[in-house]
C-alpha cells in the first residue's frame, strides 16, 4: 500500500522552530528571578487523579496506562481505579505531613463519578488543574475546533463546578495537544499548560486569545517514565530525583529562582512498597531551607510578578 501524497507535506517546513507557539530562550541568560522569601527552588508536585474507561477506543491512540487485555480488562482496569481508591491518600497523607501543596491533576469523569475524592483534595488545600476529561478523550487535530471546544468546555464545567475553584491550569491527557488546543484552553480561561516540556521555567505561549503560560512538567522527572517506562528500582528514582533537585538548586543560586516538578502516579507512586521512597525523597528536598513548596496556580503568580 502506498503512502497518501498529502504525507510528506508539511506546512511549516521552514529554518528555526515548526511552529510559532512561543519565542526561543537561552535559559540560562534570562533575568534572575526570585521565589517569595528569596527561596532557590520552588517545589511543584503533580500527581494525576485518571479514570481510564474499560471499553477504550484507543483513537488515534491509547493512552500510557490505558487497557491492555481483550475486553472486559478488569485486571489493568481495577489496578488504576487503585490509584483513586488508595493509592492517592498515601499521597496525600505524605503531603499532609510535610506542608506540602499539590497540584492535582484531576479528569472530569472522576470529579463526575468520585465527588467524595475530589472534595478530600479540595478540603486539603490543594489546587485542582483540569486533566482533560478522561483518559480515552484525547485532544488531536482529526478533531473538528468545535467537537475540541465542546470536550474543553465539558471537562472545566465540570471541574469548576465542583470543586469550587477556578480551575486555571490544564494538563492534556497524554499530555497530547492538537494544533488548537492552546487557543481553546486559554479563550476558557486557562492560564497555563503542562504539556510543553522544554525548559526548566514558566514561558508565554502566542495564543488567538487570552494569556497562557507555558509550565515545565517534565516527564523524565516522572514516577511513571522512570519505574515503569525504564523499569528501574525505587532507589534508581529517588537518586536522580535527589540529582535533579541538587543541580536546580546550585543553579539558582548563580541564575536564580528554578521549578522542580514532581509528576506523580497514585496507582504507582501509591502502591505499599513506594511510598516509603517517596515520602524520603520529599523529606530531603523539603528539608533544604531554600525551597518553596506551592501550587502551579502559586508558582505562576509569582513568576508574573518577578518578570513584570
Amino acid at each position: 500500500m502506498s503512502l497518501p501524497d498529502d504525507y510528506l507535506e508539511y506546512p511549516w517546513r521552514r529554518h528555526g522552530m515548526d511552529h510559532d507557539r512561543y519565542t526561543w530562550a537561552h535559559g540560562f541568560e534570562r533575568p534572575r528571578v526570585e521565589w517569595p522569601g528569596g527561596k532557590r527552588v520552588a517545589l511543584w508536585v503533580v500527581p494525576a487523579l485518571e479514570f481510564f474507561p474499560l471499553n477504550p477506543t484507543g483513537q488515534p491512540f491509547k493512552a500510557p496506562g490505558s487497557m491492555v487485555t481483550p475486553y472486559p480488562d478488569f485486571r489493568h482496569y481495577t489496578t488504576r481505579d487503585y490509584g483513586n481508591r488508595v493509592g492517592i491518600y498515601r499521597l496525600l497523607k505524605v503531603f499532609d505531613s510535610l506542608g506540602i501543596p499539590a497540584s492535582v491533576a484531576v479528569n472530569a469523569a472522576v470529579a463526575e463519578r468520585y465527588p467524595v475524592l475530589l472534595e478530600d483534595v479540595v478540603a486539603r488545600g490543594h489546587e485542582v488543574i483540569a486533566h482533560g476529561y478522561d483518559m480515552d478523550s484525547l485532544h488531536h487535530s482529526g478533531l473538528s475546533a468545535d467537537d475540541e471546544r465542546a470536550l474543553v468546555r465539558r471537562t472545566l464545567e465540570a471541574l469548576r463546578r465542583l470543586s469550587g475553584q477556578p480551575v486555571t491550569g490544564w494538563l492534556s491527557p497524554a499530555q497530547h495537544e492538537s494544533f488548537a488546543t492552546p487557543d481553546l484552553v486559554a479563550e476558557q480561561g486557562i492560564e497555563y499548560v503542562c504539556d510543553w516540556i522544554n525548559d526548566d521555567l514558566p514561558y508565554r505561549m502566542n495564543v488567538a486569545d487570552g494569556t497562557l503560560w507555558a509550565m515545565p512538567h517534565n516527564t523524565q522527572f516522572s514516577d511513571r517514565k522512570i519505574l515503569i517506562d525504564y523499569h528501574q528500582s525505587e532507589d534508581a528514582y529517588v537518586e536522580q530525583i535527589r540529582d535533579a533537585f541538587d543541580r536546580l538548586y546550585r543553579e539558582a543560586g548563580e541564575h536564580g529562582g528554578r521549578i522542580l516538578c514532581l509528576p506523580l502516579t497514585p496507582y504507582i507512586t501509591g502502591l505499599p512498597f513506594r511510598i516509603r521512597a517517596l515520602a524520603g525523597l520529599l523529606e530531603h528536598i523539603v528539608g533544604h531551607d531554600g525551597v518553596w513548596p506551592a501550587t502551579g496556580a502559586q508558582i505562576l503568580e509569582a513568576w508574573r510578578k518577578a518578570a513584570a
